[in-house]
Protein backbone atom coordinates (compact mmCIF):
# COMPACT_ATOMS: atom_id res chain seq x y z
CA UNK A 1 0.00 0.00 0.00
CA UNK A 2 1.33 3.76 -0.76
CA UNK A 3 -0.10 6.53 1.07
CA UNK A 4 1.34 9.07 -1.85
CA UNK A 5 -0.68 11.72 -2.81
CA UNK A 6 -1.76 13.64 -5.73
CA UNK A 7 0.81 15.99 -5.50
CA UNK A 8 3.92 13.35 -4.43
CA UNK A 9 2.88 10.74 -7.52
CA UNK A 10 3.20 14.06 -9.61
CA UNK A 11 6.53 15.21 -8.39
CA UNK A 12 8.29 11.58 -8.47
CA UNK A 13 7.13 11.60 -12.09
CA UNK A 14 8.26 14.97 -12.92
CA UNK A 15 11.64 14.19 -11.31
CA UNK A 16 12.20 10.74 -12.91
CA UNK A 17 11.61 8.95 -9.72
CA UNK A 18 8.97 6.98 -11.45
CA UNK A 19 6.70 6.20 -14.46
CA UNK A 20 3.36 6.81 -14.77
CA UNK A 21 3.50 2.70 -15.50
CA UNK A 22 5.13 1.83 -12.34
CA UNK A 23 2.78 4.33 -10.62
CA UNK A 24 0.10 2.08 -12.28
CA UNK A 25 1.54 -1.37 -11.42
CA UNK A 26 2.05 -0.31 -8.18
CA UNK A 27 -1.85 0.35 -7.52
CA UNK A 28 -2.98 -2.76 -9.48
CA UNK A 29 -0.88 -4.99 -7.12
CA UNK A 30 -2.67 -3.12 -4.28
CA UNK A 31 -6.14 -3.25 -5.59
CA UNK A 32 -5.47 -7.13 -6.54
CA UNK A 33 -4.15 -7.75 -2.82
CA UNK A 34 -6.21 -4.81 -0.52
CA UNK A 35 -8.13 -6.79 2.85
CA UNK A 36 -11.21 -4.24 2.83
CA UNK A 37 -13.02 -5.31 0.20
CA UNK A 38 -13.14 -1.94 -1.91
CA UNK A 39 -12.87 -3.34 -4.82
CA UNK A 40 -15.24 -5.14 -7.21
CA UNK A 41 -13.14 -5.30 -10.23
CA UNK A 42 -9.69 -4.62 -12.08
CA UNK A 43 -8.71 -2.90 -15.34
CA UNK A 44 -5.65 -4.13 -15.45
CA UNK A 45 -4.92 -4.28 -19.40
CA UNK A 46 -6.17 -0.61 -19.81
CA UNK A 47 -4.62 1.11 -16.69
CA UNK A 48 -1.45 0.01 -18.31
CA UNK A 49 -2.21 1.15 -21.48
CA UNK A 50 -3.40 4.31 -19.93
CA UNK A 51 -0.06 4.71 -18.23
CA UNK A 52 1.96 4.09 -21.03
CA UNK A 53 0.32 7.00 -23.18
CA UNK A 54 1.02 9.37 -20.05
CA UNK A 55 4.96 7.90 -20.29
CA UNK A 56 4.57 8.55 -24.03
CA UNK A 57 3.21 12.39 -23.64
CA UNK A 58 6.10 13.43 -20.86
CA UNK A 59 8.59 11.59 -23.16
CA UNK A 60 7.20 14.20 -26.04
CA UNK A 61 7.49 17.02 -23.55
CA UNK A 62 3.98 17.09 -23.35
CA UNK A 63 2.35 19.24 -19.81
CA UNK A 64 -0.26 16.98 -19.12
CA UNK A 65 -0.97 18.86 -15.03
CA UNK A 66 -1.32 17.52 -11.99
CA UNK A 67 -3.28 14.25 -12.64
CA UNK A 68 -1.20 13.00 -15.10
CA UNK A 69 -0.21 9.37 -14.01
CA UNK A 70 -2.56 9.64 -11.68
CA UNK A 71 -4.05 6.06 -10.32
CA UNK A 72 -8.17 6.36 -9.46
CA UNK A 73 -11.25 4.06 -9.16
CA UNK A 74 -14.73 4.68 -9.42
CA UNK A 75 -17.85 3.41 -7.26
CA UNK A 76 -19.25 0.64 -9.58
CA UNK A 77 -22.11 3.38 -10.30
CA UNK A 78 -20.40 5.50 -12.75
CA UNK A 79 -20.04 3.82 -16.78
CA UNK A 80 -16.61 3.12 -17.78
CA UNK A 81 -16.23 1.91 -21.70
CA UNK A 82 -16.72 -2.20 -21.89
CA UNK A 83 -17.77 -3.39 -18.08
CA UNK A 84 -21.23 -3.44 -17.12
CA UNK A 85 -22.28 -0.81 -14.69
CA UNK A 86 -22.97 -2.75 -11.57
CA UNK A 87 -24.35 -0.20 -9.37
CA UNK A 88 -23.85 -2.22 -6.08
CA UNK A 89 -26.47 -4.74 -7.78
CA UNK A 90 -26.78 -8.35 -8.37
CA UNK A 91 -30.06 -7.56 -11.33
CA UNK A 92 -27.71 -5.56 -13.75
CA UNK A 93 -25.02 -8.49 -14.00
CA UNK A 94 -26.45 -9.74 -17.59
CA UNK A 95 -26.50 -5.82 -18.82
CA UNK A 96 -24.73 -4.93 -21.59
CA UNK A 97 -21.18 -3.16 -21.13
CA UNK A 98 -21.07 0.62 -21.02
CA UNK A 99 -20.89 2.22 -24.60
CA UNK A 100 -19.11 5.36 -23.07
CA UNK A 101 -17.16 6.67 -20.07
CA UNK A 102 -19.41 8.59 -17.66
CA UNK A 103 -18.27 12.22 -17.39
CA UNK A 104 -16.79 12.89 -15.01
CA UNK A 105 -14.35 9.18 -15.72
CA UNK A 106 -13.65 11.07 -19.30
CA UNK A 107 -12.66 13.93 -17.62
CA UNK A 108 -10.18 12.43 -14.94
CA UNK A 109 -9.46 10.43 -17.69
CA UNK A 110 -8.54 12.97 -20.13
CA UNK A 111 -6.53 14.93 -17.47
CA UNK A 112 -3.60 11.77 -17.70
CA UNK A 113 -5.14 10.09 -14.48
CA UNK A 114 -4.89 6.59 -15.08
CA UNK A 115 -8.07 4.14 -14.10
CA UNK A 116 -7.25 1.24 -12.08
CA UNK A 117 -11.15 -0.49 -11.02
CA UNK A 118 -14.14 0.06 -9.84
CA UNK A 119 -15.41 -0.30 -6.53
CA UNK A 120 -17.98 -1.64 -3.77
CA UNK A 121 -20.99 0.07 -2.53
CA UNK A 122 -24.55 -0.22 -1.31
CA UNK A 123 -27.12 -1.90 -3.73
CA UNK A 124 -28.36 1.19 -6.06
CA UNK A 125 -26.24 3.44 -3.50
CA UNK A 126 -29.62 3.38 -0.82
CA UNK A 127 -27.69 2.68 1.91
CA UNK A 128 -25.30 4.46 4.57
CA UNK A 129 -22.73 1.11 5.80
CA UNK A 130 -21.97 -0.77 2.19
CA UNK A 131 -23.25 -4.36 4.10
CA UNK A 132 -23.51 -5.32 0.11
CA UNK A 133 -25.12 -8.87 -0.05
CA UNK A 134 -23.88 -9.96 -3.26
CA UNK A 135 -20.12 -8.59 -3.08
CA UNK A 136 -19.90 -8.50 0.87
CA UNK A 137 -19.03 -6.04 2.88
CA UNK A 138 -16.34 -2.91 2.72
CA UNK A 139 -14.04 -2.74 5.94
CA UNK A 140 -12.49 0.20 7.39
CA UNK A 141 -8.97 0.32 7.11
CA UNK A 142 -9.03 1.52 10.12
CA UNK A 143 -10.45 -1.35 12.20
CA UNK A 144 -11.50 -4.35 9.45
CA UNK A 145 -14.13 -5.03 12.31
CA UNK A 146 -16.24 -2.21 11.25
CA UNK A 147 -18.23 -0.46 8.53
CA UNK A 148 -16.50 1.85 6.26
CA UNK A 149 -19.65 3.92 5.98
CA UNK A 150 -21.69 4.05 2.75
CA UNK A 151 -22.93 4.18 0.07
CA UNK A 152 -19.39 4.90 -1.46
CA UNK A 153 -18.15 2.52 1.58
CA UNK A 154 -15.23 0.77 -1.49
CA UNK A 155 -14.10 4.56 -2.59
CA UNK A 156 -13.65 5.88 0.96
CA UNK A 157 -12.00 2.41 1.93
CA UNK A 158 -9.78 2.18 -1.41
CA UNK A 159 -8.07 6.19 -0.61
CA UNK A 160 -7.86 5.51 3.15
CA UNK A 161 -6.44 2.44 2.71
CA UNK A 162 -3.57 3.50 0.25
CA UNK A 163 -4.74 1.63 -2.51
CA UNK A 164 -5.03 4.75 -4.49
CA UNK A 165 -4.99 8.65 -3.56
CA UNK A 166 -8.34 9.53 -5.78
CA UNK A 167 -11.96 7.99 -6.41
CA UNK A 168 -15.00 9.23 -7.08
CA UNK A 169 -17.79 8.24 -5.34
CA UNK A 170 -21.79 9.69 -5.25
CA UNK A 171 -23.75 11.56 -2.54
CA UNK A 172 -27.60 11.57 -2.77
CA UNK A 173 -28.23 12.17 1.40
CA UNK A 174 -24.83 11.11 3.00
CA UNK A 175 -23.04 8.88 0.77
CA UNK A 176 -20.01 10.46 0.02
CA UNK A 177 -19.50 12.65 3.29
CA UNK A 178 -19.91 9.45 6.05
CA UNK A 179 -17.89 7.42 4.66
CA UNK A 180 -15.20 10.01 4.28
CA UNK A 181 -15.64 10.74 7.68
CA UNK A 182 -15.83 7.09 8.93
CA UNK A 183 -12.42 6.22 7.44
CA UNK A 184 -11.07 9.55 8.05
CA UNK A 185 -10.06 10.61 4.55
CA UNK A 186 -11.67 13.92 2.75
CA UNK A 187 -14.48 13.72 0.57
CA UNK A 188 -16.82 16.44 -1.27
CA UNK A 189 -20.30 16.80 -1.94
CA UNK A 190 -20.13 20.32 -4.11
CA UNK A 191 -23.27 22.68 -5.17
CA UNK A 192 -26.39 20.31 -6.91
CA UNK A 193 -25.57 20.69 -10.11
CA UNK A 194 -21.97 21.70 -9.70
CA UNK A 195 -20.04 18.57 -11.30
CA UNK A 196 -21.89 16.71 -14.34
CA UNK A 197 -24.10 13.57 -13.21
CA UNK A 198 -23.94 12.36 -17.04
CA UNK A 199 -22.99 8.56 -16.84
CA UNK A 200 -24.01 7.64 -13.27
CA UNK A 201 -26.58 5.11 -12.18
CA UNK A 202 -28.88 7.51 -10.87
CA UNK A 203 -30.84 7.22 -7.38
CA UNK A 204 -32.94 9.96 -6.71
CA UNK A 205 -32.65 12.67 -9.76
CA UNK A 206 -33.50 15.50 -7.70
CA UNK A 207 -30.78 14.82 -4.96
CA UNK A 208 -28.01 12.70 -6.43
CA UNK A 209 -24.29 14.56 -6.99
CA UNK A 210 -21.24 13.12 -7.75
CA UNK A 211 -17.74 13.87 -6.41
CA UNK A 212 -14.04 13.20 -5.31
CA UNK A 213 -12.93 11.29 -2.37
CA UNK A 214 -8.65 12.13 -1.58
CA UNK A 215 -6.13 12.16 1.30
CA UNK A 216 -5.59 16.10 1.25
CA UNK A 217 -7.09 19.16 0.56
CA UNK A 218 -4.85 20.63 -1.63
CA UNK A 219 -5.50 17.51 -3.74
CA UNK A 220 -9.46 17.26 -3.44
CA UNK A 221 -9.08 20.79 -5.23
CA UNK A 222 -7.47 19.15 -7.90
CA UNK A 223 -9.73 16.83 -8.56
CA UNK A 224 -12.65 18.84 -8.37
CA UNK A 225 -11.24 21.21 -11.00
CA UNK A 226 -10.95 18.81 -13.21
CA UNK A 227 -14.07 17.34 -12.95
CA UNK A 228 -15.97 20.90 -13.47
CA UNK A 229 -17.29 21.96 -16.69
CA UNK A 230 -20.61 22.37 -18.79
CA UNK A 231 -22.17 19.31 -20.04
CA UNK A 232 -24.80 18.73 -22.74
CA UNK A 233 -25.60 15.28 -21.36
CA UNK A 234 -26.48 16.41 -17.77
CA UNK A 235 -29.89 18.02 -17.37
CA UNK A 236 -28.96 20.02 -14.73
CA UNK A 237 -26.29 21.84 -17.17
CA UNK A 238 -23.16 22.03 -15.00
CA UNK A 239 -21.91 25.76 -15.20
CA UNK A 240 -18.37 26.63 -16.34
CA UNK A 241 -15.53 25.71 -14.53
CA UNK A 242 -14.29 27.95 -11.40
CA UNK A 243 -10.51 26.59 -10.70
CA UNK A 244 -9.83 26.78 -7.59
CA UNK A 245 -5.79 24.85 -7.53
CA UNK A 246 -4.37 28.26 -8.99
CA UNK A 247 -5.81 30.70 -5.38
CA UNK A 248 -5.10 27.73 -2.58
CA UNK A 249 -2.78 30.13 -1.01
CA UNK A 250 -5.14 33.38 -1.42
CA UNK A 251 -8.02 31.00 -0.07
CA UNK A 252 -6.41 29.77 2.65
CA UNK A 253 -5.80 33.34 3.92
CA UNK A 254 -9.44 34.36 3.74
CA UNK A 255 -11.34 35.69 6.75
CA UNK A 256 -14.08 33.61 7.47
CA UNK A 257 -17.65 34.26 9.62
CA UNK A 258 -17.80 30.70 10.88
CA UNK A 259 -20.96 29.13 12.76
CA UNK A 260 -21.81 25.81 14.56
CA UNK A 261 -24.78 24.24 13.71
CA UNK A 262 -26.61 23.16 17.24
CA UNK A 263 -29.86 21.64 17.94
CA UNK A 264 -30.48 18.88 15.48
CA UNK A 265 -27.42 18.58 14.25
CA UNK A 266 -25.70 18.04 17.22
CA UNK A 267 -28.76 15.44 19.06
CA UNK A 268 -27.26 12.43 20.38
CA UNK A 269 -23.82 12.96 18.98
CA UNK A 270 -20.94 10.46 20.75
CA UNK A 271 -18.77 12.34 23.15
CA UNK A 272 -16.21 11.63 20.27
CA UNK A 273 -18.25 13.88 17.61
CA UNK A 274 -18.71 16.47 20.02
CA UNK A 275 -14.95 16.44 20.92
CA UNK A 276 -14.01 16.42 17.05
CA UNK A 277 -16.48 19.29 16.02
CA UNK A 278 -14.68 21.71 19.18
CA UNK A 279 -11.40 21.48 17.72
CA UNK A 280 -12.08 22.70 14.29
CA UNK A 281 -14.61 25.36 15.76
CA UNK A 282 -11.90 26.62 18.12
CA UNK A 283 -9.64 26.58 15.33
CA UNK A 284 -12.11 28.73 13.13
CA UNK A 285 -12.93 30.99 16.10
CA UNK A 286 -16.61 29.66 15.33
CA UNK A 287 -20.07 30.86 17.24
CA UNK A 288 -21.71 28.22 18.86
CA UNK A 289 -24.70 27.18 18.99
CA UNK A 290 -26.80 28.20 15.51
CA UNK A 291 -29.77 26.81 14.86
CA UNK A 292 -30.79 25.69 10.89
CA UNK A 293 -34.94 25.85 11.71
CA UNK A 294 -36.46 22.86 9.97
CA UNK A 295 -33.72 20.50 9.76
CA UNK A 296 -35.54 17.86 11.26
CA UNK A 297 -38.38 17.83 8.77
CA UNK A 298 -36.20 18.51 6.20
CA UNK A 299 -34.70 15.14 6.81
CA UNK A 300 -38.38 13.63 6.70
CA UNK A 301 -38.56 15.28 3.70
CA UNK A 302 -35.54 13.60 2.18
CA UNK A 303 -36.29 10.36 2.99
CA UNK A 304 -39.50 10.33 1.37
CA UNK A 305 -38.06 11.89 -2.04
CA UNK A 306 -35.40 8.89 -2.01
CA UNK A 307 -38.08 6.52 -0.92
CA UNK A 308 -40.46 8.19 -3.77
CA UNK A 309 -38.49 8.38 -6.71
CA UNK A 310 -36.03 5.48 -6.09
CA UNK A 311 -39.34 2.94 -5.51
CA UNK A 312 -40.82 4.62 -8.68
CA UNK A 313 -37.46 4.19 -10.58
CA UNK A 314 -36.95 0.34 -9.72
CA UNK A 315 -40.86 -0.48 -9.83
CA UNK A 316 -40.45 -2.80 -12.81
CA UNK A 317 -37.97 -4.82 -11.71
CA UNK A 318 -39.33 -5.01 -8.34
CA UNK A 319 -42.30 -6.84 -9.81
CA UNK A 320 -40.72 -8.92 -11.86
CA UNK A 321 -37.27 -9.96 -10.24
CA UNK A 322 -37.81 -8.82 -6.46
CA UNK A 323 -35.75 -11.51 -5.11
CA UNK A 324 -32.68 -10.31 -7.27
CA UNK A 325 -32.60 -7.25 -4.93
CA UNK A 326 -30.88 -7.09 -1.19
CA UNK A 327 -33.90 -7.72 0.90
CA UNK A 328 -32.56 -4.34 2.92
CA UNK A 329 -32.50 -2.23 -0.02
CA UNK A 330 -35.84 -4.15 -1.93
CA UNK A 331 -38.20 -3.13 1.22
CA UNK A 332 -37.15 -0.05 0.93
CA UNK A 333 -37.93 0.76 -2.30
CA UNK A 334 -40.61 -1.55 -2.32
CA UNK A 335 -42.28 0.85 0.61
CA UNK A 336 -41.55 4.02 -1.30
CA UNK A 337 -42.72 2.74 -4.50
CA UNK A 338 -46.16 2.69 -2.54
CA UNK A 339 -45.54 5.99 -1.14
CA UNK A 340 -48.74 8.06 -1.75
CA UNK A 341 -48.09 10.82 -4.34
CA UNK A 342 -49.07 13.60 -1.76
CA UNK A 343 -46.43 13.06 0.78
CA UNK A 344 -44.20 12.98 -2.21
CA UNK A 345 -45.30 16.06 -2.79
CA UNK A 346 -45.21 17.61 0.00
CA UNK A 347 -41.78 16.58 0.81
CA UNK A 348 -40.92 18.39 -2.19
CA UNK A 349 -42.35 21.75 -0.83
CA UNK A 350 -40.95 22.08 1.29
CA UNK A 351 -37.57 22.52 0.17
CA UNK A 352 -37.92 26.18 -0.72
CA UNK A 353 -39.03 26.73 2.60
CA UNK A 354 -36.23 25.13 4.13
CA UNK A 355 -33.61 26.71 1.34
CA UNK A 356 -35.03 30.28 2.51
CA UNK A 357 -33.61 29.71 6.09
CA UNK A 358 -30.37 28.24 5.53
CA UNK A 359 -29.63 31.52 2.93
CA UNK A 360 -30.98 33.86 5.57
CA UNK A 361 -28.52 32.09 7.92
CA UNK A 362 -25.86 32.34 5.66
CA UNK A 363 -26.61 36.18 5.40
CA UNK A 364 -24.26 36.38 8.70
CA UNK A 365 -22.10 33.08 8.00
CA UNK A 366 -19.77 32.53 5.61
CA UNK A 367 -19.38 28.99 6.22
CA UNK A 368 -21.44 26.48 8.87
CA UNK A 369 -20.05 23.54 10.89
CA UNK A 370 -21.47 20.02 11.90
CA UNK A 371 -20.65 16.57 12.19
CA UNK A 372 -20.51 13.83 9.09
CA UNK A 373 -22.36 11.23 11.92
CA UNK A 374 -23.69 10.99 14.79
CA UNK A 375 -20.58 8.20 15.99
CA UNK A 376 -17.41 6.69 15.06
CA UNK A 377 -17.77 3.46 12.44
CA UNK A 378 -20.22 0.94 14.06
CA UNK A 379 -19.46 -3.05 13.72
CA UNK A 380 -20.60 -4.80 10.84
CA UNK A 381 -23.63 -6.21 10.98
CA UNK A 382 -24.58 -3.87 14.01
CA UNK A 383 -28.20 -3.43 13.16
CA UNK A 384 -29.18 -1.14 16.28
CA UNK A 385 -26.77 1.35 18.65
CA UNK A 386 -27.47 3.54 21.82
CA UNK A 387 -27.90 7.03 20.74
CA UNK A 388 -29.40 9.88 23.86
CA UNK A 389 -30.54 6.66 25.67
CA UNK A 390 -32.86 4.69 22.68
CA UNK A 391 -32.16 2.32 20.48
CA UNK A 392 -31.96 3.37 17.26
CA UNK A 393 -31.41 1.47 13.49
CA UNK A 394 -27.54 1.79 12.28
CA UNK A 395 -28.67 2.22 9.02
CA UNK A 396 -31.17 5.39 9.91
CA UNK A 397 -29.19 7.28 12.36
CA UNK A 398 -25.99 7.23 9.87
CA UNK A 399 -27.13 10.28 7.88
CA UNK A 400 -29.15 12.06 10.25
CA UNK A 401 -26.85 15.40 10.07
CA UNK A 402 -26.32 14.82 6.52
CA UNK A 403 -29.64 14.65 4.68
CA UNK A 404 -30.79 18.05 5.70
CA UNK A 405 -28.14 19.47 4.05
CA UNK A 406 -27.98 17.31 0.51
CA UNK A 407 -32.13 18.07 0.09
CA UNK A 408 -31.09 21.44 -0.55
CA UNK A 409 -28.20 20.73 -2.68
CA UNK A 410 -25.19 22.68 -0.71
CA UNK A 411 -21.49 21.88 -1.41
CA UNK A 412 -19.58 20.31 1.62
CA UNK A 413 -16.31 19.22 2.01
CA UNK A 414 -16.24 16.05 5.09
CA UNK A 415 -12.86 17.01 6.58
CA UNK A 416 -11.24 14.22 8.99
CA UNK A 417 -10.00 15.40 12.48
CA UNK A 418 -6.78 15.46 13.35
CA UNK A 419 -7.32 13.37 16.68
CA UNK A 420 -3.77 10.71 16.74
CA UNK A 421 -4.65 7.21 18.25
CA UNK A 422 -8.30 7.91 18.07
CA UNK A 423 -11.18 6.78 15.22
CA UNK A 424 -12.00 8.84 12.56
CA UNK A 425 -14.59 11.37 13.00
CA UNK A 426 -15.37 13.81 10.26
CA UNK A 427 -16.58 16.95 10.70
CA UNK A 428 -18.93 18.84 7.81
CA UNK A 429 -17.80 22.28 6.44
CA UNK A 430 -20.86 23.58 4.58
CA UNK A 431 -20.67 26.49 2.72
CA UNK A 432 -23.63 28.19 0.55
CA UNK A 433 -24.75 27.31 -2.56
CA UNK A 434 -22.27 28.12 -5.76
CA UNK A 435 -19.58 28.71 -3.02
CA UNK A 436 -17.19 26.00 -2.69
CA UNK A 437 -14.80 28.27 -2.87
CA UNK A 438 -15.50 29.01 0.94
CA UNK A 439 -15.15 25.35 2.21
CA UNK A 440 -11.90 25.08 0.79
CA UNK A 441 -10.81 27.98 2.47
CA UNK A 442 -11.75 26.42 5.42
CA UNK A 443 -10.32 22.87 4.74
CA UNK A 444 -7.13 24.81 3.74
CA UNK A 445 -6.20 26.55 6.69
CA UNK A 446 -7.38 23.56 8.97
CA UNK A 447 -5.27 21.36 6.98
CA UNK A 448 -2.13 23.61 7.33
CA UNK A 449 -2.75 24.21 10.89
CA UNK A 450 -2.39 20.26 11.57
CA UNK A 451 -6.70 20.86 12.47
CA UNK A 452 -7.73 18.40 9.69
CA UNK A 453 -5.77 15.56 8.33
CA UNK A 454 -6.20 11.65 6.50
CA UNK A 455 -5.66 9.23 9.00
CA UNK A 456 -3.14 7.05 8.95
CA UNK A 457 -4.43 3.26 9.05
CA UNK A 458 -2.47 1.14 11.88
CA UNK A 459 -0.79 -2.05 10.29
CA UNK A 460 -3.60 -4.26 8.76
CA UNK A 461 -4.07 -8.26 8.35
CA UNK A 462 -6.20 -9.60 5.76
Amino acid sequence: MSFDTIQTLGKAQREGRATAREIAERALAAARAEPFNAFTAVFEAEALAQADAVDAAFAAGVDLGPLAGVPFAVKNLFDVAGHVTLAGSKIRRGAPPAAADATAVARLKAAGAVLVGALNMDEFAYGFVTENAHDGPTRNPHDLARIAGGSSGGSAAAVSGGVVPLTLGSDTNGSIRIPAGLCGVFGMKPTLGRLSRAGTFPFVHSLDHIGPFTRTAADLAVAYDALQGPDPRDELSPPAADPLSGRLDALADRPLRVGVLGGWFQQGAFPEVVEALEIVADALQARRDVELPGAQAARAAAFAMSASEGGHLHFGDLAARALDYDPAVRDRLLAGALLPGEVAQAARRYRPVFRDAARKLFDDFDLLLAPVAPCPAPPIGQATMELAGAQVSVRKTLGAYTQPISYIGLPVIAAPVNRPGKPPVGVQLIAPAWREDLAFAAALRLERASVIAAHRPPEFKS
